[in-house]
């Protein structure tokens, strides 16, 4: 199957996906990447090509990523090994 491009309907869908199934790991986002240690709550706003927009209680952070996604399927690889990079 093709990756799609990473329009703002492909963006709404990886974000409804990780707020409803991995809420845990979006916490974990905004505080490790977002640097705000002591998040108690966050939810993933958008994914672009260069950076995902978090909510974290109730301010928005931008967590720019390492390079410049290319479409849905290197998002998915990109969140995952940012996932598995976080210490503990």
């Amino acid at each position: 199957m093709a990756a799609d491009p990473l329009s703002s309907a492909v963006s709404d869908r990886i974000c409804r996906h990780m707020n409803d199934d991995h809420a845990e790991a979006v916490l974990a986002f905004a505080r490790h990447y977002g640097g705000i240690s002591a998040a108690e709550q966050a939810s993933l706003l958008s994914v672009r090509p260069e950076a995902m927009d978090l909510q974290v209680d109730g301010a928005t952070v931008t967590v720019p990523f390492d390079h410049s996604l290319s479409d849905s399927e290197d998002a998915h690889r990109t969140l995952v090994a940012m996932l598995r990079a976080l210490p503990g």
